[in-house]
């Protein structure tokens, strides 16, 4: 976009003789370009917004009138027609034509060369753009200046809305706002942005650079995904009025050092969440001294009160943030795939609840520091149930029949479910042999209700069940070797 100045500011500007004869209300149009055309029609050869010279040499009073609207219609800025060549003074039917369709029409006297006005004019649109350069420049020092305040991002904002004059608005990846700045801010938040933001992140998500534009009479607003290799965040402007090339500079700055700042957080926080899985391990490990050593210089420290350990089974960056300030890690010994929380025994059900909004919970009994791995075991079988079932959040202490398991040798538990159910794991049947058993057993043998949870038909889980006494050599008639597929399946991981 051509920075351009005024028909007012060029005519104050050349001082040489200039007289406004027509559309003197309309000065204030900006001037693109001069054009300089003896043509009956030069329209075909400009593109709108120029300042058309001419000294009238094919113009009379029969076409004037057609000429000024084929320029009106064009979009010129404006007629400047010179005298003392073609005519002594402009043509009454021109003056009144321009008069009567609001056209600038402006006298150039024959001393002002043409050139003069044109070479004006340039000089005029290099200044301009070199204020626009040097505020843009300018903007982008203050936002960087605020950048580096304490406050970070919040300040950038803060900035961003007075350099626009409008409202900036910050927002993490799920759409919730992190902080906003200027008047309308608060009613821009209150408005549905979800979805510019789902478009954004489809978009994003295929590599390629976006941004959202939203026009109306009243409102401009821009969004602007936030994050290098993935959206971490949106910043979300808007303004009265369109945005003019410095303002969309400055959008651009303030969008590069809120990426700069959301990726430099997002490392510090991949940090803190592999020292918090470090931590886990030792407390796991029964090395609790130097776990709890380990958080004090994080600036932390467990609960001395009994402990309840969650287990969390769902996409870890949702469970970590539903986390809040609870101690939550990765549980590394599970692949990564599984979010363990410490949290004290007066807290568990609340946070349990919370994490049950974002993936699977299992939950054990409350446990003093030196048994968070029984804990663990615990809350591991919880989660367990809670994928076989439809509960979300399923506690320890709820599982039937955990009485007696709590009596059993946990290795020696495993050693034998792992030896009686390896024939089913390896079996390489297509069908789920183990679900197929676990529903028969809950079910307690009954063929329909069985069939029914798994979604198949009796007959099909007949024939499962024929195979899984053929692989176990067992006979699933007898109460015994139920009772035993059923601790097999309980305590398995």
């Amino acid at each position: 976009m051509v920075v351009a100045p005024t028909l007012s500011t060029v005519m104050r500007r050349l001082q040489l003789g200039l007289v406004v004869l027509a559309g003197r209300e309309a000065l204030d149009r900006p001037v693109r370009w001069v054009a300089v055309s003896e043509l009956e029609d030069p329209t075909p050869f400009l593109e709108g917004g120029e300042l058309v010279l001419t000294t009238g040499m094919r113009l009379d009073a029969g076409n004037a009138g057609p000429y000024v609207e084929r320029l009106v219609a064009r979009g010129v800025a404006g007629l400047g027609f010179g005298v003392g060549l073609g005519h002594e003074t402009i043509p009454e039917a021109l003056v009144e034509a321009a008069a009567r369709a609001g056209l600038p029409l402006v006298e150039v006297p024959r001393d002002t060369p043409f050139v003069a006005i044109g070479k004006t004019v340039s000089e005029l649109i290099a200044a301009e753009q070199y204020d626009e350069l040097s505020n843009a420049f300018a903007a982008q020092g203050r936002l960087t200046r605020a950048a580096l305040r304490p406050e970070g991002p919040r300040a950038v904002i803060d900035r961003l809305a007075r350099e626009l004059g409008g409202w900036a608005i910050l927002l993490d990846e799920a759409g919730t706002v992190r902080h906003l700045a200027g008047r309308g801010a608060a009613a821009a938040a209150a408005g549905d942005l979800g979805p510019e933001l789902e478009r954004l992140r489809r978009i994003t998500s295929q590599g390629a650079p976006a941004s959202v534009a939203l026009s109306s009479p009243e409102e401009h607003v821009i969004v602007r995904p936030l994050g290098a290799r993935r959206v971490r965040g949106f910043l979300a402007v808007g303004a009265g009025r369109s945005f003019t090339p410095v303002a969309h500079t400055v959008v651009n700055a303030a969008a590069s050092l809120l990426t700069l700042a959301v990726e430099h957080g997002g490392e510090h926080l991949a940090a803190e969440r592999r020292v918090r899985s470090a931590v886990l391990r030792l407390l796991l490990a029964g090395q609790a001294d130097a776990g709890r050593e380990t958080l004090e210089r994080l600036g932390e420290r467990l609960d001395g009160g009994p402990l309840v350990v969650v287990a969390c089974a769902g996409e870890p960056e949702a469970l970590l943030e539903a986390a809040g300030s609870e101690f939550a890690a990765a549980d590394g010994d599970a692949g990564g795939d599984r979010v363990v929380l410490l949290v004290p025994a007066s807290r568990a059900g609340a946070v349990a609840a919370a994490l049950g909004e974002h993936g699977l919970v299992g939950v054990g009994d409350p446990v003093g520091l030196g048994d968070l791995r029984a804990g663990l075991d615990q809350a591991g079988r919880a989660l367990a149930a809670a994928g076989h079932g439809t509960a979300r959040v399923v506690r320890f202490a709820d599982l039937a029949g955990q009485g007696l398991l709590s009596l059993l040798d946990a290795d020696v538990a495993e050693a034998f479910s792992s030896a009686l159910l390896a024939p089913l794991r390896e079996s390489g049947s297509r069908a789920d042999l183990l679900g197929s058993l676990r529903a028969y057993l809950d079910c307690n043998g009954h063929w329909d209700a069985a069939a029914q949870r798994l979604g198949v038909h009796r007959h099909t889980l007949r024939y499962r069940m024929r195979r899984v006494a053929e692989l176990v050599g067992r006979d699933l008639e007898d109460p015994a070797v139920r009772a035993e597929l059923w601790v097999a399946l309980a305590v398995a991981r």
